[in-house]
């Protein structure tokens, strides 16, 4: 099958692609950058910003499904510029793919679609999107998955979104150097009681939940089209505990230091106004959205995915560790 990975050059699509690659397919990446590296793999790539509609159909020409993974993730920057990598770059890729006969379209989304600010314990794909976001990235990304699921089509375009939650492991260029890079800094805090449950991802574990979701949709007649999924590993973290062991696998500082969420919630607000008047580019210290998301449980069941889409983790929490341990940061 030709695939297009769009992002696949990042840290989870070319884990995708690769997986693609592995087992035969065809793959095509799409990304602003040149990955040499994935293309000597045998993938074919376009480079450019889906946000123009002429790099995104020439992405998708000729290509069979797409697996959109291609996003602005983060916390601070203008909106504009979520709007364009999340919403309008989705956009554009599902003219293409209607333009163009794609019968499957996986998209990349996040479990911030549901999260306003309040806890979040087993939920499942009940859960509603919340009145209001605390910052650009999940209200963007909420946008586009409501446009992707919104355009399944049976018999014509077959479309799910899978909401992916705290993705690490080897080579992730974000978690864990930041944590690992702020710990040696001192500049780590416990934000509230150090009890709040977290789901976290494997990256293989969601590389290989994308394809259960394309292999899924190849079927007309299955309940995945036009849903979204969880996926995560199947119990919860201790999220600070979890923390201070990623920490000692890479040989940094555990975290020592402790402030209430109202602390960290009310310093967030303050730094944001401060950064919004100055008109700093520069992401605060803290923000109302990190202060909630590290003191607060967020975590999800993956009963539907395991039922609709075939998918177990294929890795243990433990594996997991050990594997990103051995080619951790120092």
């Amino acid at each position: 099958m030709q695939v297009l990975v769009t992002g696949g050059g990042g840290f989870l699509g070319r884990h995708i692609a690769e997986r693609l690659l592995l087992r035969g397919d065809q793959v095509r990446i799409a990304a602003r950058g040149h990955y040499p590296e994935v293309e000597a793999l045998g993938a074919t790539s376009v480079q450019g910003d889906l946000a123009e509609p002429e790099i995104a159909a020439r992405a998708v020409l000729g290509m069979e499904a797409v697996i959109h993974v291609a996003a602005k993730a983060g916390v601070w920057g203008p909106h504009e510029d979520y709007r364009r990598a999340n919403l309008v770059a989705t956009e554009n890729i599902l003219a293409a793919c209607k333009t163009h006969s794609v019968r499957r379209l996986v998209y990349t989304s996040t479990p911030s679609v549901v999260y306003g600010d309040e806890p979040i314990e087993a939920g499942d794909e009940s859960l509603a999107y919340p009145e209001r976001y605390l910052t650009a990235y999940p209200e963007t990304k909420a946008a586009a998955e409501r446009l992707v699921l919104g355009a399944h089509e049976p018999g014509r375009l077959h479309t799910v979104a899978l909401r992916p939650h705290l993705v690490f492991g080897p080579g992730d260029p974000h978690l864990l150097p930041r944590l690992v890079e702020r710990a040696k800094r001192g500049q780590l805090a416990r934000v509230g009681d150090g009890t709040n449950q977290v789901s976290v991802t494997y990256v293989e574990n969601a590389a290989h939940a994308h394809l259960c979701a394309l292999d899924a949709l190849a079927d007309a007649e299955s309940p995945a089209g036009g849903r979204a999924y969880f996926i995560n590993e199947p119990e919860p973290v201790l999220l600070w505990a979890f923390i201070d062991r990623l920490l000692e696998g890479a040989g940094a500082p555990k975290v020592q230091r402790q402030v209430s969420h109202r602390v960290a919630s009310f310093a967030g607000a303050v730094l944001e106004g401060v950064h919004r008047t100055l008109g700093l580019e520069a992401e605060p210290k803290m923000t109302r959205f990190v202060a909630a998301q590290l003191a607060t449980s967020h975590w999800f069941r993956i009963d539907a995915a395991r039922r609709d889409l075939g998918y177990a983790p294929q890795f243990t929490l433990d594996e997991a560790l050990a594997k990103l341990f051995a080619g951790a940061p120092s």
